[in-house]
Formats: C-alpha cells, structure tokens, sequence
C-alpha cells in the first residue's frame, strides 16, 4: 500500500468513501445530507494537505492534514480519517494514522490534536491510542448520533516533536 498526497482524479473514490460515513451520522458532525460539493471543500479544499492510501491502483483510503487553529494554534494539526468499507480491517486506517504523524512532524507540527472523536467509535479510539494519542478531555454528549442520541466525545493529543 502507497500512502500519497490527493490527485484530482482520486476524488470519484474519496467521494466514494466520505459519502456513505458523513450520511451515516455516527463518527463525522457533517450535515447527513452533506452535498457532494460541501464534501469536497470540507476534505480537499480546506485542509492543507490530504492525502490517500492506494493499493493496486485502488482508493482504500483518505485523510487530510490541517492546522488545528489559526495563526498561535497552528503548530498543532489536526486530521481527519476514513477507510473504504471493503478495506475496514486490513490496517489501512493504522497506516494512515502513522504516515500522518510522520507527516504532520516533518512539515513541522509539534503535536496533533483530534477534536471530536465520537465515544461510541470504540475501534478507533482504540487504534488512536494504539499510536500514541491520549484522551485529554471528554466533552459530554457534544456529538448528536443518528441511532444513539447525545453521545460524548472526546480531545486526543500527542506531541510530535516537529517545529
């Protein structure tokens, strides 16, 4: 598997990807009804960077790179994940959270932060923590679950050593 920076040519695939998670209304606060263009800035345009995780010419994954606040918080990213159902399971998401934090470090983040990571998304709080993230704050009930209600979410953060 090749973990490289988006093309626009990959975009079918990463809508492909985001479509049916940011309708699902269980792991990302987007709008459920999210239009496809919403989406692409929200992924593609915002962020600094994004990236997919490609294998045999296959999208199996994306996840973008961003400053985590303006000017005196930008030295602390932020990234946002997500793994195409077929490829759940086969450490595509593992590799993309290690490749982000050699990212973020070489382009001189000094730590990573995850703003919202939905409580009820057990496996990737698990992996999350498996690389070294910490849950340094529970924000009760801050995210509105399609099937389970007001959930909590939690602040994760890891120190990079970049800049």
């Amino acid at each position: 598997m090749k973990i490289r920076l988006f093309e626009d040519g990959d975009w079918p695939a990463v809508w492909g990807m985001l479509e049916p998670v940011f309708r699902a209304g269980t792991t990302y606060p987007h709008a459920m009804d999210i239009s496809e263009e919403e989406a692409r800035r929200a992924w593609i345009d915002v962020p600094a960077h994004t990236y997919v995780a490609v294998e045999g010419g296959v999208v199996l994954g994306t996840y973008y790179l961003k400053p985590n606040s303006l000017e005196l918080g930008a030295h602390v990213c932020n990234c946002g994940y997500v793994v195409c159902a077929k490829a759940r399971g086969r450490g595509v998401a593992s590799a993309m959270c290690g490749h982000s934090h050699a990212e973020g470090a070489r382009l001189g983040y000094r730590a990573m932060q995850y703003n919202l990571v939905v409580s009820t998304n057990q496996v990737a709080v698990k992996l999350w923590q498996k690389h070294g993230m910490e849950i340094v704050g529970t924000l009760p009930g801050a995210f509105r679950h399609a099937t389970e209600g007001y959930v909590d979410a939690y602040v994760m953060f890891k120190e990079l050593g970049g800049g």
